[in-house]
């Protein structure tokens, strides 16, 4: 239990000087991590914001002429929730392909 909690908060692996990886690559790959949560976050707060606003404009009643803006808006909002989950899953998978963390068996 213990240590399946210290799994969870901790926000790097170990690192370990081994031949295959010196530390000035384990410290690119965990900058490209952190790159990869940042602009998840961004696909997601304009997303947020997308929808916001299409609901707003959907939501006036004086400017009936908008509604198609506010319906782009909301399918902007759901696309780019899409695009943003496949993108990190991706990369996510193409590091985990080229960086194996070091295990402390």
């Amino acid at each position: 239990m213990k240590r399946q909690f210290k799994k969870l908060i901790t926000f790097t692996n170990e690192y370990q000087n081994k031949e295959d990886i010196i530390l000035r690559d384990h410290l690119a790959m965990e900058r490209t991590k952190l790159a990869n949560e940042r602009t998840l976050l961004s696909y997601l707060r304009t997303s947020l914001y997308l929808l916001l606003g299409g609901t707003a404009i959907l939501g006036l009643k004086d400017f009936q002429d908008l509604k198609f803006l506010g319906y782009i808006a909301l399918s902007l909002s759901a696309l780019l929730i899409i695009i943003g989950t496949v993108r990190f899953l991706q990369l996510r998978k193409h590091l985990k392909r080229f960086y194996i963390p070091i295990n402390d068996d």
